[in-house]
């Protein structure tokens, strides 16, 4: 499915002259590539690699956990570089090295039921939270002063929800109207252009190339090409791009739709766990493909897809195994499926974890921090991805964050990226990008990003702090695997320390303020894998002695058999 997000639809469609003007734009793997040898503000990966076999260094695998929606196990760039739990035999089962989790060859899929179906779709937090406590709250008088912390941090998390829902927020909620518009005349263009276009399957590339004579057929052209372009989604199919603009405009009825009727409890309907005990831990199935692996093929395809195949792309890492989890679903992940993700994760040895996801509202986010606390206890670096709303994460709310709940400090193993792109595609800082002076570490490329997607031979650009995740996460790997004696917070530490400063202001996103980089993250810098390599071979590296656990929730430990 191609993803869209709200500042990305617009309720206007491009015309057809707007579509033409847009002409520049960046190759294929521009985010690999150097700004002094290529032109591209890319992480200078082949420099990267130069560097490498100049020191004659030596790899040692490194695992990279992704949390996402799923991974196509079954892609020829991905096949050579997936995670296999060695300890257990394939299909037979039983749990063979007794870790609670049966049959987990590629990792674990905590959106299964144990009957092999699989959560699709879900609801989203803000409305799971406001209708929660509705009946607690709403038409009260609530007098803050008596609430005990805990009440009282509960009743600001429902207002927040309350206002989210409800459209009180600065550009809450899309017009539903509005969309179903432009999804019917989506589809009418559709019509128009298979029958001009003699087939029932095109991608963008080949409706740019066409040039229709009849104004109908140029009309319909401008339309499909222009809301195209505005998701930098070329590359897609037509069915494809139509298929994703429904899923968007579901999404938006279901968050509407959430104002007046509590959300249908999808996970609950699979799952069959308690959701409400986080040592009800032993749930889910080993089905880490499923139908909805788009964002999670293409976020590991960006790490790890195999080098010097001759086939698709090359990921920024060249020996690294990626461990899937699946616990991100088409709505709002759960707080449970994320912690016990990341414990899944720690367990098993992966030494970095790519998250490319977040939402607004964390109800549950000492379980989520508790298990922060226990990856950085086990030296396991966790990247995450700042968000696609043009927001300052400063002083608005984006989950899971380093921040304790509880108010005492923050995570040390926690890197959060921005969007960056380029001048040819849009600017050096992506227009949908978050961002934060204390908030977002670094910049990393997140626009028109090319890689692997669903289909055993496919490849795509998407666009999103999702894409920029990966990238960093890749980088890292890329670090620990020549350098593997840096901990966790060297490795965050090599990451932002060499993050390239742009020579000058960039756009803040969302705006057309010019600001400085260092304005709008903690480091002021755009990611570079050759920069962060030259760096580490500067550090002696620390002795990787784990710390004892420090999870306040007591997990129980697995059944034997």
């Amino acid at each position: 499915m191609i993803k869209f997000s709200g500042i990305l639809i617009s309720t206007i469609i491009l015309s057809t002259a707007a579509v033409n003007a847009q002409k520049e734009t960046t190759p294929n793997g521009w985010h690999m590539m150097d700004k002094e040898a290529d032109g591209y503000y890319g992480v200078s990966a082949a420099k990267a690699y130069g560097f490498i076999k100049s020191k004659n260094l030596k790899s040692k695998t490194v695992i990279v956990a992704v949390i996402d929606s799923g991974i196509d196990t079954l892609h020829e760039d991905l096949k050579p570089v997936l995670w296999v739990n060695k300890k257990e035999i394939p299909s037979n089962g039983i749990d063979d090295d007794k870790n609670g989790f049966v049959d987990d060859i590629n990792g674990w899929n905590f959106l299964g039921g144990k009957d092999g179906n699989n959560v699709k779709e879900d609801s989203y937090e803000a409305a799971r939270v406001y209708h929660a406590f509705k009946s607690k709250y709403d038409g009260k008088e609530i007098n803050e002063f008596e609430l005990n912390a805990a009440e009282k941090q509960e009743y600001t998390m429902w207002k927040k929800a309350k206002a989210k829902i409800m459209g009180d927020e600065e550009g809450g909620g899309v017009d539903i109207l509005i969309l179903r518009r432009i999804g019917t005349s989506l589809k009418a263009s559709d019509s128009v252009l298979k029958i001009a276009l003699k087939k029932d399957v095109y991608n963008g590339t080949e409706l740019e190339a066409y040039t229709p004579t009849e104004s109908n057929v140029r009309k319909a052209k401008g339309e499909m090409l222009g809301l195209m372009k505005m998701n930098n989604q070329q590359e897609a199919t037509n069915k494809e791009f139509i298929e994703g603009f429904d899923e968007y405009m579901q999404g938006a009825e279901r968050k509407e739709e959430s104002k007046n009727k509590v959300p249908r409890n999808y996970r609950a309907d699979v799952v069959k766990d308690n959701e409400n005990n986080i040592n009800d831990r032993y749930y889910g199935n080993n089905d880490v493909m499923t139908s909805t692996s788009m964002h999670g093929t293409h976020c590991s395809g960006i790490i790890a897809a195999a080098r010097n195949n001759g086939v698709g792309m090359d990921g920024i890492a060249d020996n690294v195994r990626i461990m899937m989890l699946r616990a991100v679903p088409d709505g709002d992940e759960h707080d449970k499926d994320i912690a016990n993700a990341i414990r899944y994760a720690v367990d098993n040895g992966a030494q970095i974890i790519s998250m490319s996801f977040g939402k607004d509202f964390s109800p549950q986010k000492q379980w989520v921090d508790d298990a922060v606390k226990y990856a950085e206890s086990k030296n396991v670096l966790l990247v995450h991805a700042a968000g696609n709303d043009s927001k300052n994460v400063d002083v608005e709310d984006n989950f899971p964050s380093p921040v304790y709940i509880n108010g005492k400090g923050r995570a040390n193993n926690v890197i959060t990226v921005g969007a960056s792109g380029d001048p040819k595609n849009g600017g050096l800082t992506a227009s949908f990008s978050n961002y934060g002076k204390s908030e977002v570490d670094v910049f990393s490329p997140g626009v028109r990003i090319y890689a692997t997607i669903p289909g055993g031979n496919t490849y795509g650009n998407l666009n999103g702090t999702s894409m920029a995740c990966p990238l960093v996460a890749g980088i890292a790997a890329l670090t620990l695997e020549y350098f593997p004696n840096l901990s966790a917070k060297q490795l965050k530490y090599v990451i932002e320390k060499s993050a390239q400063l742009p020579a000058y202001k960039v756009t803040k996103p969302g705006t057309d303020e010019m600001v400085n980089m260092s304005d709008i993250s903690k480091t002021g810098g755009i990611v570079n894998a050759y920069e962060a390599l030259k760096l580490a071979a500067t550090l002696k590296g620390e002795l990787k002695q784990p710390k004892p656990a420090l999870p306040k929730s007591k997990v129980v430990k697995p059944k034997k058999g």
